[in-house]
């Protein structure tokens, strides 16, 4: 159980008197929701801006699919959610939720008490956080911001409701919480152009009924990759798994498994629908699916080149999160991969509130811009692609722990993780079961008494 955690203080002047802002949060997924609520805390005036008709951003399940299957041209119409029927969370419900929102177990025919639940549970979980916390009246549904712009020190934003109405407002800041799984990264293949069969990006799988009897090769070897080939090899003829991780002694036939195989990336593709791999085999497929990953896109964000997409680095950001030319009027949530997404959305969003408020400082531009560059350059010198700068995996709880301390707020529990830990790990030893079947009994007991330091809905550790 938390005893009592030393808070540090570093940046951080609580008798400094807050200062609301009027901010505009773009997106209502689980980011958008809880930036809301922690502006809110501040005495901010919050506006959430969500195109779809309903909260949850990528939770929002959509059995459509989009006019393009790669998702590449410009004039379809977009489909945000990238979920498909059968998807269950990779990690369990102690670790994802909020920290002082638990994500426990509920009664009722609509809920799903597993330890990693599906979808549908997931976003019942985040309707439960918007109506715990009075979230409802600050949020615009069918409000697809189309322009977010800073003239004279305000930004002007354009707003189009879905019956075509724009309107134009003016706000002191804008958080950007428009999730990241919307636009499609795509592999590039040599001879793709003459190769006759179909290709797919996995934003637009949902079942794998459509690829009953057929040759699918799938490119990946993300959580997605894993869940969607299995899924699809219970249907298929053959699923062959292109991965840019393999290793020489992995190659081959899928030990369980009948009809799938591992192999090295792909080599080229021919016009006789052959598929070449690197590791010198090859395969007559009807079907590429690529579960390649997706672009940072922000089409409504106006910053007259100050704030770039370059091979998906978003940048420059101190920290992910500010501009240091625009901050604090400026910022991001929910950036960082490789990640347990909801508690990090949760401690970026204090840091964002408290820094609008004036109750947390920020560096100054010149010290933030240093900051960024010398991050650039450990990079750089590590070998990493600019494409993985916003990966931080390993390093996330230091971070949101860094937060934290600039936030006055507590660090990372333990048990969380070391949950965290025991869950990949498990994931790796048990690739077909760890989500029913794990070891980590006490860390759950663990959690479960912490959970009892939280108050509903006022958010606030027992100390």
């Amino acid at each position: 159980m938390m005893t009592n955690p030393t808070i540090p203080k570093l940046n951080f002047s609580p008798i400094l008197p807050l200062i609301p802002q009027n901010v505009a949060v773009i997106g209502a997924g689980a980011a958008g929701l809880v930036a809301a609520r922690e502006l809110r805390r501040e005495d901010h005036k919050v506006v959430v801006f969500e195109r779809e008709n309903k909260v949850g951003g990528t939770w929002v399940y959509n059995p459509s699919t989009e006019s393009d299957p790669l998702g590449l041209d410009p004039t379809r119409v977009v489909i945000h959610s990238s979920l498909y029927a059968s998807l269950r969370t990779n990690l369990p419900r102690e670790v994802m939720g909020f920290r002082d929102y638990p994500f426990v177990a509920k009664n009722g025919a609509q809920r799903d008490p597993r330890r990693f639940p599906g979808h549908v549970e997931v976003l019942e979980y985040l309707n439960n956080f918007e109506t715990d916390f009075g979230l409802i009246e600050l949020v615009r549904l069918g409000a697809e911001v189309r322009r977010a712009r800073l003239e004279g020190g305000k930004w002007k934003i354009r707003s189009r409701m879905r019956v075509g109405e724009e309107l134009d407002e003016v706000y002191d800041a804008v958080v950007v919480c428009n999730g990241h799984y919307t636009e499609p990264r795509i592999a590039e293949i040599p001879g793709i152009e003459t190769w006759p069969g179909l290709q797919i990006h996995s934003h637009n799988y949902r079942s794998p009924e459509p690829f009953q009897g057929q040759v699918v090769i799938l490119i990946g070897s993300s959580a997605s990759a894993v869940d969607i080939c299995r899924d699809i090899a219970g249907v298929a003829k053959e699923v062959h798994i292109a991965s840019r991780s393999v290793t020489v002694g992995t190659i081959g036939k899928l030990p369980g498994h009948n009809n799938m195989w591992l192999h090295s990336m792909i080599e080229s593709a021919h016009g006789d629908g052959i598929v070449v791999f690197r590791d010198g085999s090859a395969v007559c497929a009807d079907v590429i699916l690529h579960c390649t990953g997706y672009k940072y896109n922000f089409p409504f964000l106006d910053t007259n080149g100050i704030v770039t997409v370059d091979d998906n680095r978003v940048g420059p950001l101190y920290k992910h999160v500010f501009p240091p030319l625009l901050a604090p009027l400026l910022s991001f949530v929910g950036l960082p991969r490789k990640v347990v997404p909801f508690a990090l959305c949760e401690i970026q969003s204090k840091w964002i509130a408290g820094v609008l408020s004036g109750r947390v400082l920020l560096p100054s531009s010149d010290e933030m811009m240093a900051d960024v560059e010398a991050f650039y350059r450990t990079l750089d010198a590590s070998g990493i692609p600019k494409h993985y700068t916003h990966y931080i995996g390993d390093s996330q709880f230091e971070y949101n722990d860094w937060l934290a301390s600039e936030c006055g707020y507590p660090p990372s529990e333990e048990w969380r993780k070391e949950m965290y830990s025991a869950a990949i790990k498990n994931m790796e030893v048990r690739p077909e079961t760890y989500r029913d079947e794990w070891d980590d009994e006490d860390l759950v007991a663990q959690a479960h008494e912490d959970f009892k330091c939280f108050s509903k809905g006022n958010g606030n550790l027992s100390q």
